[in-house]
């Protein structure tokens, strides 16, 4: 991964991943590492050391935030007020504030989740999320269609990236710290990068297949 630009940051997926691979990545200088389980994320901020960014990076179920909110990073898929309120009680309680990303649903699959552009639209015009003072809306994250169409793939990043400059210009303009496009994966992150991307996730380009 020597060929991202200084500006998109490296997000190494390690679901499913042991320890030694992380440590591995580590010692050649990589500091964010993408989970998507809340237990094997426990087990590795115990195992690891402390100075790894941890994102979560799947869909999480409110319940499950309370684990997580001592020392969680970034919380990549926020996909609803119901979840975000929730970051906002537990990250109050930790005494934290939380950085987010809201996940859209632009790819053609059902099985994704995430907010359609409309959705997100209406969220944030109604602007309960104006109140919650230990949640920072950092940008927004998406998954394109998993397909070989490249034109297809660059269509969905595109819509995501103009979409980002509707949202910067509309309610963050003056605030430096919601600049992230989280898109592109190991299969697409070329493209997304010339998407305007500032945040690849990739793993098995990193890490090799999953070990499960």
């Amino acid at each position: 991964m020597d060929n991202l630009p200084p500006t998109v940051k490296l997000v190494a997926i390690s679901k499913f991943h042991p320890s030694e691979y992380l440590q591995a990545a580590y010692e050649e200088g990589q500091r964010v590492f993408g989970e998507s389980q809340v237990q094997e994320l426990q087990r590795k901020v115990s195992e690891m050391p402390d100075d790894i960014q941890w994102h979560f990076i799947g869909h999480l179920q409110t319940n499950k935030v309370k684990y997580i909110a001592p020392y969680i990073s970034m919380i990549e898929a926020v996909d609803s007020m119901k979840l975000m309120a929730e970051i906002q009680k537990q990250a109050a309680k930790c005494n934290r504030t939380i950085d987010v990303l809201l996940e859209l649903h632009i790819a053609e699959e059902e099985t994704k989740y995430g907010l359609t552009i409309d959705a997100c639209r209406e969220l944030l015009k109604e602007g309960e999320w104006r109140k919650m003072t230990n949640v920072r809306i950092c940008g927004l994250m998406m998954m394109a269609s998993y397909t070989d169409d490249s034109d297809q793939i660059r269509n969905e990043f595109t819509l995501a990236s103009d979409f980002f400059d509707e949202v910067k210009a509309g309610y963050f303009a003056n605030d430096d710290y919601f600049r992230e496009r989280s898109w592109g994966m190991s299969h697409d992150y070329p493209i997304a990068i010339e998407c305007r991307s500032t945040m690849v996730r990739v793993g098995t380009k990193i890490f090799g297949p999953r070990v499960y």
